[in-house]
Formats: structure tokens, C-alpha cells, sequence
């Protein structure tokens, strides 16, 4: 079976969004799909027709001019436009049985109209609703115009694929809700490759001594700094946990949108001594810093983003044999069950989060059945392996309509 996937950007870019590509791609190749890979404009390099990286050939679409890039509404038109022309060259040259889109909808849309034009079925998968992370990044606001006519192009790209696909039950549901029928759509759930990540690593001493992390209790977060990771909680949250336990340390590893802000607030808490920025680290350092880190923290903020949409972090986690402690957002609840693969505390509450840091401290003999539970759930339910093989079923019954 051959299958043509068209993406918004692809690797050598490193974001959540090519990770869950790179695991896909692999995994179909194993089950023995040919897989062809087409980007959107938006992928943002040097323009070339086509690039080879890890051994994935990626066709790209040439970028919008430059004049168009920030016209409102047009760049968005001119995008669907050149992906629909770049599909027209492609799909007789790959003869693909499948057109796979991914998010963002404007893939979809390109790929619906050149499915039908060439008589290839179609799936598209929602990984996010983009609208919804516009509004936390402060490009629009819930409810505005703009919202609503996203949304809108969505649900339409919903109703015009053959079937749909999505990563977890929280957006599953709000599609529903949208009119589409629940059998039309499929949850692929994010997952971690197992064999990346082992259990039982111990510290690079050089990395703690370099930190000043020797013989601390170390609360991390790997990541962007987006304001709905809710990163200025964790510092709130922090005076009140030191004056129990002044060993506690956090540990920042990446950056984002709100660096400069939360470097800012553990100025005027007095906290720099306390929490340890690192900045953005290469790649292939990543996992050095994770095992600094005896308590991954995930204190999302409520909001719609947060309540739909179940993040890859913390199972990265859990693959590690990391405590968890996050929010009780419903990503979160989808991933995590209460004192048992992990802990929950009350949204937005810095007390809550200090309260239960702290009760977990006190409790260590605990850690190593539920360490072990996480380990476990990650294995059975949330590797990729298991979680590709439901594509099978999807693009088979795409194939028995044809």
C-alpha cells in the first residue's frame, strides 16, 4: 500500500509535530506501506524539491511569495493553493492508494479537493485545534472572527474526508460534537518508542556538579515555555514547598515565548538561586538532563488547549521511570491515573501543586510501585508500535469502499 503524507513541516525540524511524523513514518514502514511525505509552504527552509533526511524523502512546496506571507486570508488561500498545485504534479508521478493530511487544516482542504479530483481517498488527522493554541499565543481571541472561520474550515475538511483520525478522546469528542460521525473517526494517541528510552540511568555527575543539582531533590520540565504549560504556577508554587524542604531545586531545560518572563518572576521571587535555566540544549543532550530530574512537573492551565488535547511529555516520562505531577486538565486526565501511574493536583492552584509535591516527598517508599505501574501502562497502551497498527484498519476500510 502506498501512502502519500502531506504535512505542515517535517524534520530535520525538532518539534512535537515531527516526532510524531518520524515515529509514524517508521512504524508504517515496518507494518510494509510505502510511504511518500509532501510539506506544506510553511515549512520553514531553504527551498529545494525534495530532501532526504534519516533516510525519508520529503518533497517540499515551494514557499508563498514574500509579499503574501503576512496578507491575512490570502497567504492562507495561496497556501492551500501551491499544495494543491504540488499535489497535482505528485499524485501521478507516486500513484499513491492513500492521501494522508495532517494538521492544519489547510492540508486537508488541498488534500479533499485533489482526492476527489484524482479518485483517491482521503484521511485526515487533527492533532490540535490551531485556533485554539492561536489564542493562548495572543494572535486572536476565543470566539473572534478569525476563531470562528478556523473552525469552520476544519469542520469542513472534517466532513470532507473519507475518514478522520485524531490523538485522543478529548478532541475525538469535540469533533463529534461538530456533526461528524463517531464512526468516521479513528484515536491514534500519542505514544514513545520504548527502546529510546530506559528505565534506571543514573546522573551525569559532571552535568549535576556543573548545576549545582549534587545531592538536591530536582523538579524539572523539558519543553517550550508556552504560557499554557503554566511554568509561572511551578515558581509561584516554590517559596511555599523551600520552607519545607530547602533542598528542592527546579530545573528549566528549553525555551519559548515566556523565558524572558519567568527568568523575570524568579528575579522578584528571590529564586534565582534556586531555579537553574539552561536554555535551549542540543538534541542529543536531552536525555542527560532528564536524568538530573527525580519529579517531572506539568502544571497546564484549564483552557480549552489544555482540557481537549493530551501532550507527549509526560509519557516520555513515565517510558524513563519519572514521577509525574501534573495538572488535573483533561489531557492530563487521559494520561494519568491518580496515585497510581502518577499524581494530580488542582489546576491553577500554586498550594495545590506545593501540597501535593510535598506529600509525594514524604511518601518515597511509594515511588517504586508506581514508577513501576507507568512503566507498564506506557508498555501496554501508549508505545508506537501498538499505536500505528490502528492505521491498518483505517486505510482498509478507505480501500473496501473503492
Amino acid at each position: 500500500m502506498r501512502i502519500l503524507h502531506i504535512l505542515d513541516h517535517s524534520i530535520p525540524l525538532h518539534s512535537g509535530y515531527t516526532f510524531r511524523t518520524r515515529a509514524i513514518l517508521e512504524h508504517q514502514r515496518r507494518m510494509g506501506y510505502e510511504t511518500f511525505h509532501l510539506t506544506s509552504p510553511k515549512h520553514p527552509a531553504d527551498y529545494v524539491p525534495e530532501e532526504t533526511v534519516e533516510a525519508f524523502t520529503f518533497h517540499r512546496t515551494p514557499p508563498l511569495p514574500a509579499w503574501a506571507e503576512n496578507v491575512p486570508v490570502l497567504n492562507q488561500k495561496l497556501v492551500a493553493h501551491q499544495l494543491k498545485k504540488r499535489l497535482d504534479e505528485l499524485i501521478p508521478q507516486i500513484r499513491p492508494d492513500v492521501l494522508h493530511a495532517h494538521s492544519p487544516s489547510l492540508n486537508g482542504l488541498a488534500a479533499v479537493k485533489m482526492g476527489k479530483k484524482h479518485g483517491i481517498p482521503v484521511v485526515y488527522e487533527c492533532r490540535a485545534f490551531w485556533e485554539d493554541a492561536a489564542v493562548d499565543h495572543g494572535t486572536t481571541s476565543e470566539g473572534s472572527l478569525r476563531y470562528r472561520l478556523t473552525q469552520a474550515l476544519e469542520t469542513h475538511v472534517f466532513r470532507g474526508a473519507d475518514a478522520v483520525t485524531t490523538i485522543c478522546e478529548g478532541l475525538r469528542g469535540d469533533i463529534i460534537q461538530r456533526g461528524i460521525p463517531a464512526e468516521k473517526i479513528t484515536v491514534i494517541p500519542n505514544a514513545v518508542d520504548l527502546k529510546r528510552f530506559t528505565m534506571g540511568r543514573l546522573p551525569d555527575p559532571g552535568l549535576q556538579q556543573r548545576h549545582g543539582l549534587k545531592g538536591q531533590t530536582v523538579l524539572g520540565f523539558i519543553g517550550s515555555f508556552y504560557g499554557y504549560e503554566g511554568l509561572s504556577l511551578l515558581l509561584e508554587a516554590l517559596p511555599t514547598i523551600l520552607e519545607e524542604r530547602p533542598q528542592v531545586r527546579v530545573l528549566l531545560v528549553g525555551g519559548g515565548p515566556r523565558d524572558a518572563a519567568l527568568r523575570e518572576q524568579a528575579r522578584e521571587l528571590g529564586l534565582l538561586d534556586k531555579v537553574i535555566f539552561t536554555g535551549r540544549v542540543p538534541h542529543h543532550e536531552v536525555q542527560n538532563y532528564y536524568d538530573l530530574v527525580d519529579v517531572f512537573v506539568y502544571p497546564r492551565l484549564s483552557m480549552r488547549l489544555t482540557e481537549l488535547v493530551t501532550p507527549l511529555k509526560p509519557l516520555e516520562a513515565m517510558a524513563q521511570g519519572k514521577l509525574v505531577l501534573a495538572s488535573d486538565v483533561g489531557g492530563h486526565r487521559e494520561l494519568i491515573r491518580d496515585g497510581e501511574t502518577g499524581l494530580l493536583f488542582y489546576a491553577g492552584s500554586a498550594r495545590a501543586l506545593a501540597d501535593k509535591f510535598l506529600q509525594v516527598l514524604g511518601r518515597r517508599s511509594h515511588w517504586p510501585k508506581m514508577l513501576e505501574r507507568a512503566r507498564h501502562y506506557v508498555e501496554r497502551e501508549r508505545n508506537w508500535s501498538v499505536s500505528v497498527s490502528r492505521y491498518r484498519q483505517v486505510y482498509q476500510r478507505l480501500l473496501e469502499k473503492i
